[in-house]
């Protein structure tokens, strides 16, 4: 069951001016998996209300980001879990509603089994590498190109963690405090990591030898090595993927595609699919929503 419209739009659609075409891995996995979801998180912008579980893959990340601030032989696990709370602290100064997550916590318990579990996903880390024995080219980089005709389409997105070889070999990393997908679901997954090789391979001239998503709640790693052939099949789906957006951007109309994953969704009382009444549509973001060259954020799986 989809989102349908019968009826004219009592405005004149978008038509006057251009739209700068841009696209992360998030956003492009959005309206692949919902066209709808991508207009409430991309156009409308709505809130979304924080989890234990999103929360503390930010902690997670941020963690693993600093612990490569250390000297090399000072990057422990005791040094790594010295820096959970700090983390967390930095957190809910950032995003003071993350707080409210543990408002009821009187005792504190709540807070520090959270804490108990961050820690945990960092000692897992360390069961799966020895981060003294190397040093990242890059942490949390941005990285972003423009591929087609024209002003062409902007492909940007934060990766977690590079590393290259005395040869010249590039690895992605990308940590994960989710469960590692089943077999059938790893296409998917890898889908995020496959953007980020385009990208570079695009700026760099380089395709990146090993894909490497580490997923720390199993201590277990999903491996890849894309070639040419499927990087530029990628590009021509990105550059199609676009077109269907700013088809739907110039009609106003995106629809929803109920599945599965509508139970997680945080716009569910929104949805067509379910009753609910989408916001009207803002027109007035459309332009802006094209060229957000805003950070995504990390640690929300």
């Amino acid at each position: 069951m989809s989102e349908t419209s019968t009826s004219t739009p009592v405005h004149s659609p978008i038509a006057t001016e251009p739209l700068r075409a841009s696209l992360s891995p998030s956003r492009a996995g959005d309206f692949k998996t919902c066209p709808l979801l991508y207009r409430f998180r991309s156009i409308d912008r709505l809130p979304q209300k924080p989890t234990l579980a999103t929360s503390r893959g930010t902690v997670v990340h941020s963690v693993l980001e600093r612990l490569f601030d250390l000297p090399q032989a000072e990057r422990t696990i005791a040094r790594a879990s010295d820096l959970v709370r700090p983390a967390w602290d930095d957190l809910i100064a950032a995003e003071p509603e993350i707080a409210e997550l543990f408002a009821d916590d009187a005792d504190g318990s709540g807070l520090e089994r959270f804490l108990t579990q961050a820690r945990a996903l960092v000692s897992t880390y360390f069961q799966m590498e020895d981060p003294s024995r190397f040093e990242p080219s890059g942490r949390e980089l941005l990285v972003e190109t423009t591929v087609g005709e024209g002003e062409g389409l902007l492909l940007r997105g934060y990766v977690d963690r590079l590393d290259e070889a005395p040869d010249g070999r590039i690895r992605v990393v990308d940590y994960k405090t989710g469960a590692a997908p089943r077999e059938a679901f790893e296409a998917k997954a890898l889908f995020q990591m496959k953007f980020y090789a385009l990208v570079i391979w695009r700026n760099t001239g380089t395709i990146p030898a090993q894909l490497k998503l580490m997923y720390l709640s199993e201590g277990d790693s999903l491996m890849y090595s894309p070639e040419e052939r499927e990087l530029l099949s990628l590009e021509r789906q990105l550059g199609a993927l676009w077109a269907a957006i700013e088809r739907s951007l110039r009609a106003e109309e995106f629809r929803a595609n109920p599945s599965k994953l509508c139970g997680w969704c945080d716009f569910k009382d929104l949805c067509p699919a379910y009753g609910g009444t989408p916001p009207p549509f803002p027109r007035e973001r459309v332009v802006d929503v094209a060229i957000d060259r805003r950070s995504e954020g990390v640690g929300t799986d």
